[in-house]
């Protein structure tokens, strides 16, 4: 399956995520303009076998169809190596968006999408005071104050697009 990082209401890594959990043996392949280390570590993590970008897409894809159906993980050679370095690496609010539940990365990219805490509810079929409480605890994880920086925090995940 071909996955781009971002797509409207459940973004391609949470998608990953379900198809992984639901079928196992799915070969995941990305997609996507965000050479992000964010991205590309969020959706190894979830899965994926391979990583490109629209920009050499063309040249690629068929390389990294191959590989993802034996089983091996393709990297896009558009993605410098002080990136592919990262991979080893989790550090900072990064390794922390790990950390966040399903749950949690769903109100966040709600949130990013500019949706009110009434909308997100109606979305997700919760209480507004359940979207408030995973408000409060996406902030104290990731360690931010506003609805700015969680919308920014989004971006760099790959949850909503820029």
């Amino acid at each position: 399956m071909i996955l781009d990082v971002a797509i409207p209401l459940l973004n391609g890594i949470e998608a990953a995520r379900q198809i992984r959990k639901a079928w196992p043996e799915a070969r995941l392949l990305f997609l996507t303009m965000h050479a992000d280390p964010l991205y590309l570590r969020e959706a190894l993590q979830a899965g994926a076998l391979g990583y490109l970008l629209k920009s050499s897409a063309a040249e690629e894809l068929h390389a990294a169809v191959r590989s993802a159906l034996k089983g091996e993980t393709y990297l896009t050679e558009a993605i410098p190596w002080q990136v592919r370095d990262t991979l080893s690496t989790p550090t900072g609010r990064m390794a922390r968006s790990t950390s966040l539940t399903d749950r949690q990365k769903e109100v966040l990219q709600l949130l990013a999408e500019g949706r009110s805490n009434k909308e997100i509810a109606a979305v997700l079929g919760v209480s507004v005071k359940t979207v408030e409480f995973h408000r409060g605890q996406i902030m104290r994880t990731l360690g931010v104050h506003t609805t700015a920086e969680l919308t920014r925090f989004a971006v760099r995940m790959g949850l909503v697009g820029h």
